[in-house]
């Protein structure tokens, strides 16, 4: 009877393929990254690492809606981010048009690295849940008057706020600013008025108007003619 012996062809006993070698690497390179997370800190422009049930995900962060130390605004990303393929992978996996999220800072587990890529729901090629356990951001609008010659003295005509969808407050603001044109010197004498896009404060919420219930340009006509009055 003749014996056969089969070899892996090209590779030498024990040897692993270069493949083999790279998912290794990648996985060596998660638990130094688990094991050895750079710390987040507020106030930084770099995308951050945050717990979703057992996941980890990639998001960036935004200035607002932060009630003490425990909260801060972010928005999910796709870990591909900024490649051109980002874009279609984050829409089918539910990574875009979520708009900002509250997230608690002890969710976070750092700065974000390449390496938790594999732990992501993309990488498994789940979508996100529909519940990833943060509530919508809310965000606002500051309607302001500042004296002409654009130094900062001047004073807050009127918030609007809280907005839960970035879009709805884009929608505003464009309003408000389509109605402010070519009037922005004379509504108010001796100021400019002008509409900034900003976090919503929640410390402050009693001085904020209510977007939902109420058209943005009509409580806009009513400020202005308060002051004028």
């Amino acid at each position: 009877m003749t014996r056969r012996f089969f070899r892996r062809c090209s590779h030498a006993p024990g040897a692993i393929s270069p493949e083999d070698q790279a998912v290794v690497d990648q996985f060596r390179a998660l638990l130094t990254a688990l094991r050895n997370p750079e710390p987040w800190a507020p106030g930084s422009a770099r995308d951050i690492a945050v717990r979703v049930g057992p996941f980890v995900e990639r998001a960036y962060t935004r200035p607002g809606d932060d009630h003490g130390t425990d909260l801060i605004a972010v928005a999910l990303v796709h870990p591909d981010t900024p490649h051109a393929s980002a874009s279609p992978h984050g829409r089918q996996l539910g990574y875009t048009e979520r708009g900002w999220l509250r997230c608690e800072t002890s969710a976070i587990l750092g700065f974000w690295q390449p390496s938790y890529t594999m732990l992501t729901h993309a990488a498994a090629s789940l979508p996100l849940p529909d519940d990833v356990g943060m509530e919508l951001a809310h965000y606002a609008l500051y309607i302001e008057a500042r004296n002409r010659d654009d130094h900062l003295d001047g004073y807050t005509l009127l918030r609007l706020g809280p907005y839960t969808q970035t879009r709805h407050a884009q929608q505003d603001h464009d309003r408000i600013d389509a109605a402010l044109h070519g009037r922005e010197t004379t509504l108010i004498p001796g100021h400019r008025v002008s509409v900034r896009y900003a976090p919503f404060d929640v410390s402050d919420h009693q001085l904020f108007a209510d977007p939902n219930q109420n058209d943005a340009v009509e409580l806009l006509d009513a400020a202005i003619k308060e002051v004028r009055a």
